[in-house]
């Protein structure tokens, strides 16, 4: 199976996400409204939450401890985004529950689908600590985390997609002009590795030998200011360099094609325009479209506040990928004989499951960790293509952040 694209067209209408929660909130009105209805012919007592009953199933390390009755604390999201999440997911895991059930018999609901498949990508925990904390076999936890995952890729897509409206991409323009000064900045690209524990004995695994030597697949992800995904490709080897990996990527397609970064230009002065485009550190080749630091020694004053700036822009990508690992622990650290057809579509999940996270504005944003270290033990890669029109514009730039361009 080939890398797998983010990006990838639906025939469906796109839907915002403040669409999406106002029809989930709308539904689940609805759905206590049938309920009220009912209670009042029929005198039962009131059902406990679904989370007080699925909280007591838990066992082994978290059993009895205060995590354990905290829901974020469980699942690293807030209750109102688990909540969507399900809204998103329900119809398709109600109609392909094929009898799951836990140890004691009881059929899973299609909330208790989604919980099991949350804590296995937030944790990364094996399918065995995952089975006895929730009480249910290793075989269960793998098909429903499984389910989860095929549902998220279809109905969770429209959280990952470049701008379609001019306003969008106006506000990320000048949400990255107020970091640093970059006028007309659409995207920060980086890669992050995947590393994987593969048999070494066989031939055909050595495609995924690194440089670092590990066995490792690729992600490269364009993010927006707000440590958005915009843009991934899931899948290639980690042999590849990263420049390669992007000139084989469909974001470089549809912008040598004209489709993407193919905005209104600025002024910066008279007679010099800036087109838009995005930044990428040395690993990625110097292009029109694509502005990456000034490499070497004994570098001018300006060309040394260029990359200042640029360092400082660029490292809301490093945050993206860094957060991404950090609460999607299954891509965190080292997996272990992962199905690397599967893969892709994982890692494709996390980072829907990332930016909903963010258009949800969720609470536990702010008890995130914030760091930029995403790719332990690999060094920063250097690609020595340089465009003559792309050098031109990045001195263009460097002047007028320096102040130096004439009017």
């Amino acid at each position: 199976m080939g890398p797998i694209r983010g990006l990838k067209r639906r025939k469906k209408a796109e839907k915002k996400v403040d669409q999406n929660v106002l029809a989930a909130a709308a539904a689940s009105d609805g759905d206590a409204d049938a309920d009220a209805d009912a209670d009042s012919l029929v005198a039962q007592p009131q059902p406990l939450d679904w989370w007080d009953n699925f909280s007591r199933r838990i066992s082994g390390p978290l059993f009895g401890s205060k995590k354990s009755k905290n829901f974020e604390s469980v699942f690293k999201i807030s209750r109102k985004t688990f909540d969507y999440i399900c809204s998103l997911v329900k119809e398709d895991l109600a109609a392909r529950q094929s009898n799951f059930s836990f140890s004691n018999g009881k059929p899973l609901s299609p909330n208790d689908m989604v919980a099991i498949a949350l804590r296995r990508l937030s944790s990364g925990e094996s399918l065995q600590i995952i089975g006895d904390l929730f009480g249910l076999n290793q075989s269960t936890v793998s098909q429903v985390t499984w389910r989860f995952v095929e549902s998220m890729e279809e109905r969770g897509l429209h959280h990952l997609q470049w701008p379609s409206k001019d306003t969008e991409m106006e506000d990320i323009k000048s949400k990255f002009e107020k970091i640093r000064g970059f006028r007309n900045c659409c995207g920060a690209i980086d890669i992050t590795h995947i590393v994987m524990n593969i048999p070494a004995v066989d031939p055909a695994n050595n495609v995924w030998y690194d440089r670092e030597k590990n066995y490792s697949m690729i992600l490269q992800g364009i993010v927006d200011p707000e440590m958005r995904f915009r843009d991934i490709i899931a899948g290639w080897p980690g042999s590849l360099t990263d420049a390669l990996v992007l000139r084989n990527s469909g974001f470089f397609k549809l912008t040598e094609e004209g489709k993407r970064l193919d905005g209104k230009s600025l002024q910066l002065s008279e007679g010099i325009e800036l087109r838009e485009y995005i930044i990428g550190d040395t690993g990625f080749p110097l292009l029109p479209w694509l502005l990456t630091p000034y490499q070497g020694k004994g570098l001018s004053d300006i060309e040394a506040e260029y990359n200042k700036r640029h360092s400082a822009t660029r490292m809301v990508a490093q945050m993206a990928l860094a957060r991404l690992k950090d609460v999607w622990r299954i891509i965190h650290g080292v997996m272990w004989m992962p199905d690397k057809n599967r893969l892709p579509r994982i890692v494709l999940v996390c980072c829907l499951l990332h930016n909903i996270v963010i258009d949800m504005e969720d609470e536990m944003l702010d008890e995130l960790p914030l760091s930029y270290h995403h790719d332990s033990g690999y060094h920063q890669q250097t690609c020595e293509s340089v465009d003559k029109t792309a050098s031109v514009m990045r001195d263009n730039l460097s002047l007028y952040l320096s102040g130096k361009l004439p009017p």
